[in-house]
This record gives C-alpha cells, sequence and structure tokens, in this order.
C-alpha cells in the first residue's frame, strides 16, 4: 500500500464526499425505534438507510451488490457484498449502524442534535460519530484497496438501524442471511471508541446492560403530606430501600449477584491502559463545578468502567415538576434504572436476581411492578491472532505515529455477543471514533474529524494485510 496516497485520498474524499453526505444524514432526526413510537410510519429511518445507500451505490466499487432489506415490523438493514478480488473463500465483515438517540437537553448555543456544525476538528450533531461514519469508513476502505490495485477479500457490509433499542430487529435479518454471510474470517465493528485521538484504539470487551421500569405504588390517590406522613411510608422512601438492595449507596458498589471474576489478560490491559493515559482517563468528563469523580485512582477508576456493574437512574415518573408540586404525599414512584454489568456475566442470571431483589420481602408491603426488563449480553473478546495484532501496530505507527493500544469499554454492543455465538472462528476488531468530549447518547455529540480520517485508513491498511495472511493460510 501506497500511504501518502491512502492518506491524500482519505483527506480528499472526506472533504469532497463524504462529509457532506454525513451531514445530510445528521439533518434526519431518525430515531431508534425504542424512542420513537411512530418510527414505522413517519419513516425517518427509512429516510437515512436511503440516503446512506444511495451514496454507496454512487462509489463504483468493483463486485459491489447493494440491498436494502425491510421487513414490514422492522427497521431497514442496508446489505451490500462485494466480490473478493481473486477469490470469494473467505469474507471480512463490517457492521455499524445508523439509527439513532433522541436529542436529549443541553446542546450549546448554535448546536442541535440535527443540525450539522463544523467547529474546528470536530462535527457536532447527532448520529455522525454513533455511527453514521460507518458506513463511509467501511466502503471507502475496500475502495482504497481496489484504487490501488490491492487484492482484497470478500466483504459484507451490514449497517443496521436498531443498535440504539437493543439490535432487536437484527437477530432475524441474521437467521435469513446467515447462509449468504457465511462464517467471516475477520469482522470489523466501528461502533466504539478511544481514549484520545492520539492513536489507534481497539476494543477488547464491552460491558452488558439490563434496564428496567420499576414502580413503587403506596396509595390509590394522592393525599395530604401533613395529613398522611408518618404513617404512610413514602413511596421514594421505599424505592430508595429497594435499590439500596442491588447498589451501596456509600460505595457504588452493586450486590456479589452482578460482579465477576476479572480474567488475567483483562487485568494486565487495565494496568497499562491506566499507566500510559493517567489522570486524563478520569477527568474526560464535563464535570460540574467541584465535583470529584469516584475515585481518585486512576487504575480502579478503568475498572469500575470496564469491568465493575455499576448502577444508573435514567428517568422518571410520578415526579410533578417543582414550580407546581404540592404539599402531596404521591401515590406511586417510577423509575427506570439502567445496569452496566461485567462483560461476561450471564444476562438471565443478572435477570433473576434483580427481580428477587426489588419484589421479595418489599418494605411496608408496597405494591411493586417491575415491567420492560430489557438484557443485552456483554462480549469479551476473544484470543486475537499475530499477523492482525502486528498489522494493527504497523496501521497506527503509520498514520498516527504511536502505537495501537487495547481497551475495555463501559458501553454496550449487543449485536458483539450474537456474532461471537454466530461465527466462533472470527477475529474481531472492533474500534470507532467516540473519544473524550464526544458524548455519544448526549448534548454535543462530535465527530473527530482528523482522527476519523486516519482511522479509515487504518482500516484499508488492515484489510489489505488481512487478505496476504488468508492468501497464505
Amino acid at each position: 500500500m501506497d500511504f501518502k496516497k491512502t492518506e491524500d485520498w482519505v483527506n480528499h474524499k472526506w472533504d469532497h464526499d463524504i462529509q457532506p453526505v454525513l451531514e445530510e444524514y445528521i439533518r434526519i432526526p431518525n430515531q431508534s425505534h425504542g424512542f420513537d413510537p411512530k418510527w414505522n410510519e413517519n419513516g425517518l429511518l427509512e429516510k437515512a438507510a436511503n440516503l446512506l445507500l444511495e451514496w454507496a451505490k454512487k462509489q463504483e466499487i468493483k463486485g459491489a451488490k447493494y440491498e436494502l432489506i425491510k421487513d414490514e415490523d422492522k427497521s431497514p438493514l442496508i446489505y451490500i457484498e462485494v466480490d473478493g478480488t481473486t477469490d470469494d473463500t473467505q469474507t471480512v465483515l463490517f457492521y455499524g449502524h445508523y439509527d439513532k438517540q433522541p436529542p436529549f437537553t443541553g446542546w450549546l448555543e448554535g448546536l442541535a442534535f440535527d443540525k450539522p456544525v463544523v467547529r474546528g476538528e470536530k462535527l457536532y450533531g447527532r448520529g455522525g460519530a454513533d455511527d453514521g461514519y460507518s458506513i463511509f469508513g467501511s466502503l471507502a476502505a475496500i475502495k482504497i484497496c481496489q484504487e490501488q490495485g490491492l487484492p482484497h477479500p470478500r466483504c459484507i457490509v451490514l449497517i443496521e438501524g436498531d443498535e440504539e433499542s437493543g439490535s432487536a430487529h437484527l437477530g432475524p435479518y441474521l437467521d435469513k442471511l446467515r447462509d449468504r454471510i457465511r462464517e467471516p474470517a475477520v469482522v470489523f465493528c466501528l461502533d466504539s471508541g478511544c481514549l484520545n485521538y492520539e492513536q489507534l484504539w481497539m476494543t477488547t470487551s464491552l460491558r452488558g446492560c439490563l434496564t428496567a421500569n420499576v414502580k413503587v405504588k403506596v396509595l390509590n390517590e394522592g393525599v395530604h403530606s401533613g395529613d398522611a406522613s408518618g404513617i404512610v411510608p413514602s413511596s421514594f422512601r421505599v424505592l430508595r430501600q429497594l435499590l439500596t438492595r442491588v447498589e451501596n449507596a456509600e460505595t457504588g458498589e452493586l450486590a456479589d449477584d452482578f460482579q465477576v471474576i476479572i480474567p488475567a489478560d483483562r487485568y494486565a490491559e487495565a494496568l497499562k491502559v491506566s499507566q500510559q493515559m493517567g489522570e486524563p482517563l478520569l477527568q474526560r468528563f464535563p464535570l460540574a463545578n467541584g465535583v470529584q469523580t469516584v475515585t481518585k485512582n486512576v487504575f480502579n477508576g478503568y475498572i469500575n468502567n470496564t469491568w465493575k456493574a455499576t448502577l444508573c437512574v435514567v428517568g422518571a415518573d410520578g415526579l410533578p415538576a417543582t414550580s407546581s408540586a404540592g404539599n402531596v404525599l404521591r401515590p406511586e414512584t417510577t423509575v427506570k434504572i439502567s445496569i452496566r454489568l461485567p462483560p461476561t456475566l450471564d444476562i438471565e442470571t443478572a435477570k433473576v436476581a434483580l427481580k428477587k431483589l426489588l419484589t421479595e420481602n418489599v418494605p411496608y408491603g408496597a405494591e411493586i411492578t417491575l415491567e420492560n426488563m430489557v438484557g443485552m449480553p456483554g462480549w469479551n473478546c476473544p484470543h486475537t491472532e499475530q499477523y492482525l495484532l502486528d498489522s494493527i501496530q504497523k496501521a497506527s505507527n503509520t498514520f498516527y505515529k504511536k502505537e495501537a493500544l487495547s481497551q475495555g469499554m463501559g458501553g454496550t454492543i449487543p449485536l458483539m455477543g450474537t456474532l461471537s455465538r454466530l461465527f466462533p472462528k472470527s477475529q474481531f476488531i472492533i474500534t470507532g471514533v467516540l473519544g473524550p468530549g464526544s458524548n455519544a447518547h448526549g448534548p454535543n455529540e462530535f465527530l473527530h474529524i482528523p482522527f476519523t480520517k486516519k482511522l479509515i485508513c487504518c482500516m484499508a491498511s488492515v484489510l489489505a494485510d488481512t487478505y496476504t495472511h488468508l492468501k497464505k493460510n
């Protein structure tokens, strides 16, 4: 590969072709089906998928076949199959998604979730980094090989529209496509992140996630707080007691049912990452003035974020706005909780433990309703072959001028557990552009443009190396 030619091609392609279409994609408010009840009526997911697919068709990639697969009750799936240069015996699978999280609040002046804005090296707007860039990066990597006359394996580009809702729609599609996909030699997943924008990062583990709505009811209607308090238990206090069974309110530690023993290789990886990153690993979030992190120990913070279970209350019902709140002992309180689970913890085990903790021996006999319990599995990367590790290091040193590093991620990509089960012999390259400050799912989400350009160059280099290795073996 001509590395200088690769960089020049990517820079030109990004500035004149990719970024304008990516900005158009950001303007489409195509929320994932779990957040938009009318997703199948308003056609926004389909609009976004068609925009990306039409761009893909214009790339003149040799041997490419394009499909938009849409079942009546499911979000569209973009499926692109590219013939191998010399044969189709080995396959590389590229994965990403185009559905988006809801807007959220707190966008800076001049920014909005559906308004693409470039400030310096950053492209702001929902979905650019999570995960709209993925189809552009995948096809650009293939096109680079073809432009330079470099052979490449057969490639499948799979871009789903349901990842932010747990990839529930993807499973049936994969069942239908299993024989066409076959067993990939390598899977590129482009929905992860990085701890800085200075080098290539590979993700080696992902936490699972368990969400549920927990409702505590103590009255059939609200009553005067002065009349009832001290006799009728507060639904909020009962809820606090129940959540304390799951999480130690002082330390943030979750019950043993939600913890695992950390594998030795991931422990060693944690030591290396925490030593190399130092304090910035803890300080990469927009902390309010004076707020301290849970721990000041970098290693402990990394472990907490990647291999320990954590609890967040992400929503609530039954609480009136402070401006309209009267002195009423409310009849009920509902919260939505999100528990991040260790990568290797079985989801069904976690569900059973949560139900038991929240519904048995409830204080004061309060009425408990546990609804919408959804579990998404974690993932721990299988052994990576040496040729792939060497290729990743070569790419990072070439285009970033620094060594590649591996990390665990605190988030969840539900598909990875599925792919590992479907394709047990596959190698996995999990990477992405969600780095410090990029704020996926929150306000002011951005994509770091120079980092993304270099990542595309790295993908092309690894793809070419993969062909060489597969051909020899």
